[in-house]
């Protein structure tokens, strides 16, 4: 019987000292509370933009930031219509050639397209005078890695002041 009793007696004791040795586990929590109290919590799944990022900027983006972005700008394209050649420099002239117009203000009031293949530029849609397509143009050309532009751009007079023009009471609309 005694040697039941000192049997049961370190059984429990080793039962006490192995459950109390739990290496796996930090419980120190007042520990990991202060090594967190730096740490800023971010509740999005969004990626916060940077200093480098080009958000709200005018500026064109840099070949870094297009190559991180390439599938986004691509994607685009493709929804907007526009051909992206498959040449290797393509979809990045795609993108600088638009934000280079888009800079341009004399051309902001047109509707410029920009379609890419194997570096040849083509232009197409609208502007207001030959001045804007010859901008246009030489604007496109001026892009390192152009190797020529086709110009198909139409030049379409405004004429939204026109027709903004209410006409006096009693006098019928020309039709």
């Amino acid at each position: 019987m005694k040697f039941k009793i000192i049997t049961l007696i370190t059984t429990v004791a080793l039962s006490v000292m192995i459950s109390g040795c739990n290496q796996t586990a930090n419980e120190n929590r007042t520990a990991n509370a202060n090594a967190n109290a730096n740490v800023p919590v971010i509740a999005s799944s969004t990626p916060l933009p940077t200093a480098t990022d080009n958000t709200n900027s005018r500026r064109a983006p840099t070949r870094e930031e297009y190559e991180r972005d390439k599938e986004r700008y691509n994607r685009e394209a493709k929804n907007s219509g526009r051909k992206v050649g498959t040449g290797l420099n393509d979809g990045w002239l795609w993108v600088k050639t638009r934000f280079d117009l888009a800079a341009v203000d004399d051309l902001r009031d047109s509707t410029i397209n920009v379609d890419v293949d194997n570096a040849v530029v083509t232009l197409s849609g609208t502007v207001a005078s030959a001045a804007q397509k010859t901008k246009a143009e030489s604007t496109a050309k001026s892009v390192e890695g152009v190797k020529a532009v086709k110009d198909q751009l139409k030049i379409v007079a405004n004429t939204s002041k026109a027709s903004a023009t209410p006409t006096p009471r009693g006098t019928p609309a020309k039709k």
